[in-house]
């Protein structure tokens, strides 16, 4: 008997990036644009959201609330919290209800799934049945900005970006053969890291010769310490003072640059066909109001990936 040749299934997987993930806008709708539908969606954190409202056949809508939102929808969305996290993520669940398709996820026109993190075990959680608005709010559960969800089953979850920040084994379990992933935290560190100041090598001043180990003073040992280093030049002032991140930066950029490692181990293990990679050092973590950014950089990272996309779809 002979055998009909398949056509191969093609998973989408929208990686976390907190505020950046408004660039998976753009690379849906370049994808919309060439005719490329995938047969399955998944996401992690904000690629969560996203995904949901695109699985949900509402990305246009949900495109144009994101591009009105101001620093003052923004922070209107915002429910401190004292324990858990600062933020309840009430408001935000409770607009999805009301504005978009609130449904079961078995019940998706396109099938999706989300991931999350259990609290207790680290568990990765795939969640592919109950509340799709549920299973976002626990995606999207960044530790120390949204306060963790509690599920019927006992477990505590929160942001599936901490085990999984571009779910591409999830897209392989729901049967795709060709996966393109979008990870928005490929170039983060460039973001964090300044070149060094150097001297010309005719311009470096001399350096004295050590006169043997220092000695138990930690006076003179700083001295010889001061000794090695290069001098300012006269008229320049010293090396400027880097200023001091607050703590939500310092919480947010430790956890995308633990994201961005983990993606890196993971694809090493299980590589997708295409990868979208926008440039988005210039947008911070919690810059929400800048979608328009977002967007247009993930339509151009998306529409240089297409000639990749067509040779694996031929």
């Amino acid at each position: 008997m002979a055998l009909t040749r398949r056509a191969p299934r093609l998973g989408l997987v929208l990686g976390s990036g907190s505020a950046r993930g408004w660039a998976h806008i753009g690379v849906l709708q370049a994808l919309q644009e060439e005719g490329v539908r995938p047969d399955v969606v998944c996401g992690a954190s904000i690629g969560a959201l996203v995904g949901a409202a695109y699985a949900a056949g509402e990305l246009e809508r949900f495109a144009d609330w994101v591009l009105s939102l101001g620093m003052r929808e923004v922070f209107g969305f915002m429910d401190f919290k004292l324990s858990g996290g600062m933020l309840k993520g009430e408001k935000l669940i409770a607009f999805w209800r009301s504005h978009f398709a609130d449904f079961d996820i078995e019940n998706s026109p396109l099938p999706f799934a989300a991931v999350a993190t259990d609290l207790h075990s680290g568990a990765e959680v795939w969640l592919r049945e109950g509340s799709i608005a549920e299973a976002v709010r626990a995606s999207i559960a960044l530790p120390g900005l949204f306060t963790p969800v509690q599920r019927s089953d006992g477990r505590l979850l929160v942001d599936g970006g901490i085990v999984n920040p571009v779910p591409t084994s999830l897209a392989r379990a729901m049967g795709a053969d060709i996966v393109i992933a979008v990870d928005l935290n490929a170039d983060i560190l460039h973001r964090h890291m300044q070149p060094l100041a150097t001297l010309e090598p005719e311009e470096e001043p001399a350096r004295p010769e050590p006169a043997g180990p220092p000695t138990a003073d930690p006076q003179d040992w700083m001295q010889r310490l001061r000794a090695w280093l290069p001098a300012p030049r006269e008229g320049e002032p010293g090396p400027p003072r880097a200023k001091t991140p607050s703590v939500l930066d310092v919480v947010m950029t430790s956890v995308t640059i633990m994201q961005m490692r983990i993606t890196r181990s993971r694809m090493a293990g299980d590589p997708p066909e295409v990868v979208v990679a926008p440039s988005l050092t210039h947008l911070g973590l919690l810059d929400f109001h800048r979608a328009a950014e977002a967007i247009e950089e993930g339509r151009r990272a998306a529409q240089a990936s297409l000639p990749q996309l067509r040779a694996f779809m031929k």
